[in-house]
């Protein structure tokens, strides 16, 4: 299937779990958790990159988003 990992909880937090090991997979629940929060991470990453990269972008003169805006309007 794949490699093995081990965490360590609490005690209570462990006796939660175990009352609920009928009604909760909880190797599903974490794995999906992982890839999920894996996903989050990867996004966040590309979202920064292309922060910065517009920042790097020379500033458009200014009003030119209202002309673009009027063409809009008057070509609709």
């Amino acid at each position: 299937m794949g490699t093995v990992i081990s965490i360590r909880v609490p005690e209570e937090l462990k006796r939660e779990m175990d009352r609920l090991r009928g009604e909760v997979n909880w190797s599903e629940e974490i794995r999906e958790f992982i890839k999920r929060r894996i996903e989050e991470y990867r996004k966040k990453k590309i979202f920064d990159e292309l922060v910065e990269y517009i920042k790097t972008l020379p500033e458009a003169p200014k009003g030119v988003a209202r002309e673009l805006v009027r063409e809009s309007r008057d070509s609709g």
